[in-house]
């Protein structure tokens, strides 16, 4: 394989198309380049290619196929677990010698070795990149954290590229799943740092002051030592609203966290922070002194404002 076919003609296939998948499809396409999609529900790949004329919807995964070029690049972008690996038992048969696969979800590490060892045996070249910014990197780029495939790293970049203007950026980790390996670490770590986040604020909320929290986390952008894309989305949450009086403080974990305190055990290495905001968490499903917290309600605020996560209401 020549990195040069892919380099001035990038034709992607995107299956799934949720608050992510959509996004990257978008972004993508406005970036020049050729996108074909799929997604189970036809209607929301239908409603995209509305509104970016761009995009070719399909309304079958082996159409999808048909239509890219080869060699293919494929980036599926399906919920972890059973439907991402469902959907590559479906594809990986149908896929050729030096087509490029895509494991673009918040997938363990462990399923995209296996993954990257599935299509290996049929020549096929694997790529499993943690995606992260949420809903918001559409507009300030993608930071993509790539393992698999070096050669095929080396082929998608100019569809990266675009994913990651004007602010993101892209690296390459190593085999297999690496990529999902650093992305798993970062999720682990944003649990606890949000977790601080929503605790200080609480503690703000209650104190023998009157606060304007809007002001202190304005104020905290500006150059502190806790300023940041989580702080930035606190301060769009209090901008709105101080109370969030409706909302039910309940915050859910999409094992990213989990994964990590399980590693950590077995690499015997303490992550008491990571471990405590994940309890917190798995607590907040049923504890209602907790789902009563102004650190609980803030946390649900904020994962909804980064990622579009459900936030329960009263």
């Amino acid at each position: 394989m020549c990195v040069s076919d892919y380099t001035f003609s990038m034709t992607i296939g995107v299956i799934g198309l949720g608050k992510m998948g959509s996004r990257i499809a978008a972004k993508l396409a406005a970036g020049g380049h050729t996108v074909h999609v799929w997604n189970r529900t036809p209607e929301v790949a239908e409603a995209l290619v509305t509104k970016q004329k761009t995009i070719t919807a399909h309304n079958e995964v082996t159409a999808l196929l048909t239509a890219l070029p080869s060699p293919r690049i494929v980036w599926v972008m399906l919920p972890a677990g059973s439907a991402t690996n469902e959907m590559f038992g479906a594809v990986v048969p149908a896929l050729s010698s030096e087509d490029i696969l895509i494991d673009a979800a918040n997938s363990r590490f462990s399923d995209s070795d296996r993954h990257a060892e599935a299509c290996a045996a049929k020549s096929v070249r694997f790529l499993g990149i943690g995606v992260s910014g949420g809903i918001v990197a559409e507009r300030q780029g993608y930071p993509l954290m790539v393992g698999g495939d070096r050669l095929a790293y080396e082929a998608v970049k100019p569809m990266l590229d675009t994913l990651a203007l004007p602010n993101g950026g892209h690296t390459y980790f190593g085999a297999g799943g690496a990529g999902h390996f650093v992305k798993m670490v970062h999720n682990g770590i944003e649990y606890g740092i949000m977790q601080s986040l929503a605790e200080g604020f609480d503690v703000l909320k209650h104190a023998p002051y009157t606060f304007d929290l809007a002001a202190v986390s304005n104020l905290w952008q500006k150059g502190t030592l806790v300023s940041g894309f989580l702080l930035d989305r606190a301060d769009d949450v209090l901008s709105r609203d101080q109370k969030l009086d409706d909302v039910v403080g309940q915050v859910a974990e999409t094992g990213e966290a989990r994964w990590t305190v399980e590693q950590a055990k077995v690499e015997n290495v303490p992550v008491p922070i990571i471990e405590a905001s994940l309890a917190y968490r798995v607590r907040s499903q049923t504890d209602q002194i907790i789902q009563q917290s102004f650190t609980a309600k803030l946390l649900a605020a904020i994962r909804n404002a980064f990622g579009g996560h459900k936030v329960t209401q009263k």
